[in-house]
């Protein structure tokens, strides 16, 4: 994702917002999203109120969704721990909370509650005191009662009616009506991921994160029918969402193509979807699975599915990917919905130093050290002889000094 078109205009507003704070978040709303809005926060009373605007099929939905969210997501929580690296030596690490992070919410082509539920959850379970969201609003200043029941579900803290480049800057150093936050997350275009990047450093961000990808590594055993439905589903989210289709088998590439026709004609987003297969929709037939497999790692997607005869076996060689599905049954959007995993996830190669989004995001671990008379003696030597190495010699003094003490 080549972000050098929108560098200088992101930083425009970047800098705007810096300087005219609320002032500037109501322009930019009024420029690109055509409401002109008074109050940037979203009532709580108005929040509370959506549950019983919303369909009770999607109310259930989402409190399904949400349970499952936090099963999963609660088992991520490391505890506590020390141990002894060496007689007198204690040595551990304990476990923070961030104390206010931002979660931002796509809008624009479509509303994405579960986007909500994906970043809310993991910061609340992580223990982080105020969750914060910003989404942009439709042309009459509101927010979907779809959105605004999914941040009640999940248990964010407040809403804001900003969305774009210019709330990722609000988040990052504050306005008269948004807090800065310590930590931003979740998915955006490319002005938004382009925020992002300059303002790590100010905040900190999970990853940048772009249109979404899949690629579904497969062989004979895969059903076509299936496995066109993936690449239809994610070539829905954007025009610019990537599907690649690697398998070992042309037989089963040919037929999933001419699903991919077929289903395609009943598409309500088909628009989208043919725009998306046209630019980046690769089917490609490997030699072996060897070279079906480097080249999965070497493209790192964000989405990985995998259909071969030993799933299990495939996945033993799989470095790089940011969220796995196993098998025939096994849709991505399941895990975009149901399975409790998170879809925040990395992108353009992303999955190559990143994993997704998780509670452990939203947490520190500072490090904690004890030392006894025996594990000052213990280390004395090797912290004087390192420190002086390196020309610190208060630093040899400040153990030298305990340690003749103990010795008297």
């Amino acid at each position: 994702m080549d972000s050098s078109d929108v560098l200088q205009p992101v930083q425009e507003i970047i800098d705007n917002v810096r300087k005219n704070k609320d002032k500037a978040l109501h322009d930019y709303t009024l420029k690109f999203d055509k409401a002109d809005i008074t109050e940037l926060r979203v009532p709580t009373e108005t929040i509370e109120k959506s549950i019983e605007n919303i369909d009770v099929k999607l109310k259930k939905a989402l409190e399904d969704a949400a349970e499952n969210v936090s099963k999963f997501h609660k088992a991520q929580i490391p505890s506590d721990w020390t141990m002894e690296v060496r007689p007198g030596v204690k040595a551990g690490q304990i476990i923070r909370p961030l104390k206010r992070v931002g979660c931002y919410i796509p809008g624009g082509r479509a509303a994405y509650p579960s986007s909500i539920l994906m970043t809310v959850i993991p910061a609340k379970i992580a223990g982080v005191e105020e969750i914060i969201c910003c989404t942009p609003p439709d042309k009459d200043g509101n927010i979907s009662d779809e959105i605004l029941a999914a941040a009640y579900i999940a248990g964010a803290t407040h809403i804001y009616k900003v969305g774009g480049a210019q709330a990722i800057a609000a988040m990052a150093y504050s306005t008269e009506s948004i807090p800065a936050v310590d930590k931003i997350v979740g998915p955006g275009n490319i002005f938004v991921a382009t925020a992002k990047k300059l303002v790590y450093g100010t905040v900190d961000i999970e990853f940048p994160a772009g249109p979404s990808e899949m690629l579904a590594l497969i062989d004979e055993t895969a059903n076509p029918s299936y496995i066109a439905t993936e690449l239809l589903s994610q070539a829905e989210h954007d025009p610019n969402a990537a599907t690649i289709l690697v398998s070992t088998s042309r037989k089963i590439a040919e037929e999933t193509v001419n699903y991919v026709k077929e289903y395609l004609e009943t598409q309500e987003r088909k628009e989208i979807i043919e725009e998306s297969l046209s630019k980046y929709c690769h089917i490609l037939v490997a030699e072996d699975m060897g070279q079906a497999i480097d080249f999965t790692n070497a493209y790192a997607p964000e989405h990985l599915v995998i259909v071969t005869e030993d799933y299990y076996k495939t996945l033993e060689s799989i470095d790089n990917a940011g969220s796995i599905f196993l098998g025939n049954l096994t849709p991505v959007a399941g895990g975009d919905y149901g399975s409790g995993t998170n879809h925040v996830l990395p992108t353009s190669g992303g999955a190559r130093m990143y994993s997704g989004l998780s509670a452990e995001s939203f947490i520190k671990k500072p490090t904690i050290q004890e030392l006894s008379p025996e594990g000052v003696l213990n280390i004395k030597d090797m912290v004087i002889n390192l420190a002086q190495a390196e020309g610190l010699y208060a630093h040899a003094m400040s153990i030298r000094k305990r340690a003749e003490d103990i010795e008297k």
